[in-house]
Order: structure tokens, then sequence, then C-alpha cells
């Protein structure tokens, strides 16, 4: 019997040691997870800044990219004079040099269509050296530069013959405009920017001369106006004004239409 409770209290104090060390154990393993020496729970990765770094989209805006640089500029504003996107061929590049040659103030448009009208590469003339040209007229490069030569060379000396004065104005009733020749069913020089029509000339001394015939006194004003027809004839193959009908009788017309064998109509 001794020997049974010598074994049975044996049996106890080892339960008691296994115990204390699994106690002892644990009491480590909570120093080390309080200390971070042995492990760390914590994950590897700042989770929060992480998020924060995603970019927000909050509206349709934010799918454009920013960029300092970047203006609503990107957009063509339609209101302002733009280049032909096309290269130009040698022959527009050398009528452009003839213009600043004759010091034509003009701006390059893009090119116009509407149906059989049009022109490829238009320009808008706003002046010819310190003569306005109101309004402003869009034309052909050929054109812009024929009545440049003829306004330089033929109507500012007859202005100052006969008016002693120099030109300040002139007053233009139309330029490229997509219409026919009336009562004849055939396309106008307007339409391709070959014609100009001139209503009145303005002098720097005040004067304004109307194209409209002239009284039958008025010789000085007809002597004028004589030689603006006359000597456009030796530019433009084409002159109408007053006299010649009806549609003709308040303006000058001028173009540049091509004829066969050279033909002119001056009337």
């Amino acid at each position: 019997m001794a020997g049974i409770f010598a074994a049975v209290r044996q049996s106890r104090r080892m339960r008691m040691a296994i115990g204390g060390l699994a106690a002892g154990l644990a009491l480590v393993a909570v120093s080390a997870c309080n200390t971070g020496s042995v492990l760390s729970l914590e994950p590897a990765v700042d989770v929060g800044s992480q998020t924060s770094a995603v970019p927000q989209y909050t509206g349709m805006q934010k799918l454009v990219p920013s960029n300092p640089y970047m203006t609503q500029a990107a957009y063509p504003r339609m209101d302002e004079p733009m280049s032909p996107v096309e290269q130009m061929p040698a022959s527009e590049t050398d009528c452009r040099q003839q213009l600043k040659r004759l010091d034509v103030a003009f701006t390059d448009l893009v090119p116009i269509h509407e149906g059989q009208c049009g022109i490829d590469y238009p320009v808008k003339v706003s002046a010819i050296g310190n003569i306005q040209m109101k309004p402003a007229a869009t034309l052909t490069c050929d054109m812009a530069a024929t009545f440049a030569g003829w306004t330089r060379n033929e109507l500012v000396p007859s202005a100052r013959w006969r008016y002693f004065s120099g030109v300040k104005t002139i007053h233009q009733g139309s330029s490229y405009s997509c219409r026919n020749i009336a009562g004849e069913g055939v396309l106008s020089e307007h339409g391709k920017g070959n014609a100009l029509d001139v209503m009145s000339i303005e002098l720097n001394n005040g004067d304004d001369i109307d194209v409209r015939k002239p009284g039958l006194f008025a010789f000085r004003t007809r002597g004028f106006l004589n030689n603006v027809r006359a000597d456009g004839c030796q530019y433009f193959t084409t002159v109408l004004g007053p006299g010649y009908n009806y549609d003709h009788r308040n303006h000058f017309h001028f173009d540049i239409k091509n004829r066969k064998n050279g033909y002119r109509a001056c009337r």
C-alpha cells in the first residue's frame, strides 16, 4: 500500500512540473509579442497610405490628364483665321510673296468649298499699303495681287492727278460670293473668288467718290471714273460699270476670268 501512495505522489509532482513548464512558455511567448523581438503581427505595407495614393475620380473632367502646359487652345477657335492644312503649291507661295512686295495686308483662310463655288487657297485682304479695304475682301491670291497692282499703279496716281489727294479707303460691295451671273445661270467669278465690286473711293482730303454715273457737269469726277475704267482694262479681263446695265449702275465690277484668245470685256 505504501508503494502505491508513493507512485501517486510522484505522478502528481510530474503533472505540476509539466504545467509549470507550459505556463512559463506561455509567459515567454506573451512577452515576445509585447516587445516585437520575436514576432510582429503588423502588416508589412501601410494599407492606409496605399489607399490614399489611388486617384479618386469624381467627374468626367478627371478622365483628362492634368497637364500644367495644356490650355483650351487645343480646341481651335473657329472665329480666328487659320492657315490651310494642305501644303501650298509653289504658285500660291510665289503669289503671297508678291502680295508682300505690294505691301498688302492679308490673312490666309481655310479652304472654301460650297458646292460648285469655292477657293482652294483664299486670302482676306484688309489693306493695300496705307489704303484700307472696307470690308476686308476674300479673294484668290491672284485676284488680290492684280487688284493691288492696279490700285498702286493706276488708282492712286489718278487720284493725285485729279484731286491732288491720296486714297484713304476703297469701299467694296462684294468679293467672294457663291452665286450665278444674273439671268444667265452661269457661275459668277465672285463664286470663284476672282472678282471684286468697288462701290466708292474715299480720298484723304475727305472726298468720297461714288462710282455711280456722275452728273452732266461733274467733269473732274467723270474724268476720274473714266480713268478707273480704262486703266482697269489693262489689269483685269473684265471691267463692268455704270452705263453697262442696270445691275452695274452703282459699282465697278473687276474680275480676272480666263477667256479664250485673251478676250477682255471692258464696258
